[in-house]
C-alpha cells in the first residue's frame, strides 16, 4: 500500500485545478482517473455538442485559452485537447484507468482501494463532477417497452435514434438543445417543458456571459445567497454554443415544428400525463428574464457604460400552446423517450459518514463533516460557476489553502 499526502479522485478539470493548486503550494499528490483525461467528454457527449461558455472563459489556474476565436465555442474534442494539454502544462502526477473501489477512513487516514493499487492519504479530495449518471425517473419502468429510452449521455446523434418520433423530456440546456437538433433532422418531437431558465445568447451587444461574468452574477458565493439549497437545485440556463450567435427558447422550437408541452406527470404504458401549468412555467421563467436583466441594466449604468453599449432590445414573450393533460405516444408515433432531467451522484464506493439520505454529499463550500475529505466541481459549490471550467480555479484555490492549513496543524486532524 502506497502512502501520500493527498489523492485526488477525478482527472477533468475540477482534479487538474486543484492538482496544480496543491503543486503550487508544495503538497504532493496523485489523481486517480478511471479512464482517460476529460473521460466524459470523450464518451458522454453527443456530437455536436459545445460548451455555453465562449472560448474567453475557458480559463484555469495559469492557463486560458489563447487561440484567434476567443467569442467561439468549443466543441467536445477541443475540450479534450484543452484539458490534456493542460494537464501537460502543469506536468499533473496523472494515473489513468485507475477505478478507485472505496474510500474508507482507518486509524485517522483515508484508505483509497482502487483497481491498481491500494492507497493511504492523509486527505482525499473528490472531483468526480457534478454529471454523474443520468437521473432518470422511476415512471419510466412503467412505460410500454415498445418505448426506447435514451440518456443524453447515451445519445450522440439523431440518426442513432431508432425511428420515428422523439418525446424530450425537459427543456433546460440539453433538453431544449436537443429537441432542436433533432427536430431539424426532420423527426417529429415533443418537448415536456418543466422549470427552466432563458436568457438571450447576446444583449447590448456582448455575449450573455460576458455581462453575467461582469456584473459578478457567476462569482457570487454560495454564503452569499438566502436559499443555498434552492440555487442549487436551479436548471441549466437555456443557450447553446454556436457562433454566430442564436439565441434557443421554446419560440425558437417552436418555430423548428417542436410541439411545447407541459411537465411530465406520469407514464403508464404509451399514456403520458402531463402537467397543466406550462402558463406559470413560463410567466416565472420571463419574470426571472426580466430580473436579470435589469440587473445588467443598473450594472451599466452604474459602471458609465451605457454610452457604449446603448439599451438592446428584449427577446420576445413565449408564445404558450394549448398544452393537452395527456397524450397516448403510440398515436402520436413517439417511439423514443429522451430523458434530459438531470444528473445525480454515486457515491456508493465512498464509505465515509458524509452522505445524507438522498445519497448527496454532505459539504460546507466544499468542506466535508470529514476533516481532510473535500468536494471540487459540485453545481454552486462555493460559488455559481464552481461546475463550470471558468469558476474551478478559485474554488481550488481556497481548498487547496483550507488543506494546506490543515497540514500545519491549524485544523482537525483525524478522519
Amino acid at each position: 500500500m502506497q502512502s501520500i499526502h493527498t489523492v485526488i479522485i477525478g482527472g477533468g478539470q475540477a482534479g487538474l485545478a486543484m492538482s496544480r493548486c496543491l503543486a503550487e503550494r508544495g503538497i504532493e499528490h496523485v489523481v486517480l482517473e478511471r479512464g482517460r483525461i476529460g473521460e466524459r467528454w470523450r464518451t458522454q457527449r453527443w456530437d455536436s455538442l459545445r460548451l455555453l461558455t465562449p472560448r474567453w472563459m475557458t480559463r484555469l489556474p495559469g492557463h486560458r485559452y489563447s487561440g484567434t476565436d476567443a467569442d467561439g465555442f468549443m466543441g467536445k474534442n477541443e475540450v479534450v485537447d484543452f484539458l490534456t494539454g493542460y494537464a501537460r502544462f502543469i506536468d499533473a502526477p496523472v494515473q489513468t484507468g485507475v477505478t478507485v473501489l472505496s474510500v474508507a477512513c482507518r486509524d485517522g487516514r483515508y484508505r483509497v482501494l482502487t483497481t491498481r493499487g491500494d492507497w493511504t492519504a492523509r486527505n482525499v479530495v473528490l472531483a468526480t463532477g457534478y454529471c454523474d449518471k443520468a437521473s432518470i425517473p422511476a415512471m419510466a419502468r412503467g412505460t410500454s417497452p415498445e418505448i426506447t429510452h435514451v440518456a443524453p449521455n447515451r445519445y450522440r446523434n439523431p440518426a442513432q435514434l431508432p425511428e420515428g418520433g422523439v418525446l424530450v423530456v425537459g427543456a433546460s440546456a440539453t433538453g431544449i438543445q436537443l429537441a432542436s437538433e433533432i427536430a431539424r433532422s426532420g423527426r417529429k418531437v415533443i418537448l415536456s417543458t418543466g422549470r427552466h431558465i432563458r436568457l438571450p445568447r447576446n444583449y447590448r451587444d456582448r455575449d450573455i456571459l460576458f455581462w453575467m461574468d461582469r456584473a459578478g452574477v457567476l462569482s457570487q458565493r454560495f454564503d452569499r445567497v438566502p436559499d443555498l439549497g434552492a440555487s442549487r437545485r436551479q436548471p441549466s440556463l437555456q443557450l447553446v454554443g454556436t457562433h454566430p450567435a442564436r439565441s434557443l427558447d421554446l419560440n425558437t422550437v417552436q418555430d423548428e415544428g417542436v410541439r411545447v408541452v407541459g411537465r411530465l406527470r406520469e407514464l403508464e404504458g404509451c399514456r403520458a400525463g402531463f402537467a397543466t401549468d406550462l402558463v406559470e412555467t413560463v410567466e416565472h421563467a420571463e419574470a426571472k428574464l426580466q430580473r436579470q436583466l435589469d440587473l445588467i441594466d443598473r450594472h451599466i449604468v452604474v459602471n458609465g457604460m451605457q454610452y457604449a453599449f446603448p439599451h438592446g432590445q428584449r427577446p420576445d414573450p413565449i408564445r404558450v400552446p394549448l398544452c393537452p393533460g395527456g397524450l397516448n405516444l403510440r398515436r402520436e408515433g413517439i417511439q423514443t423517450i429522451l430523458w434530459a432531467t438531470g444528473y445525480r451522484r454515486d457515491y456508493s464506493w465512498l464509505q465515509v459518514p458524509v452522505l445524507n439520505a438522498s445519497g448527496e454529499l454532505i459539504h460546507r463550500g466544499g468542506i466535508t463533516p470529514a476533516p481532510g475529505l473535500y468536494a471540487m466541481g459540485l453545481n454552486f459549490m462555493r460559488r455559481r460557476n464552481s461546475s463550470f471550467i471558468d469558476g474551478v480555479g478559485r474554488d481550488a484555490a481556497e481548498l487547496a489553502d483550507h488543506l494546506a492549513a490543515r497540514s500545519r496543524d491549524l485544523l482537525p486532524q483525524a478522519c
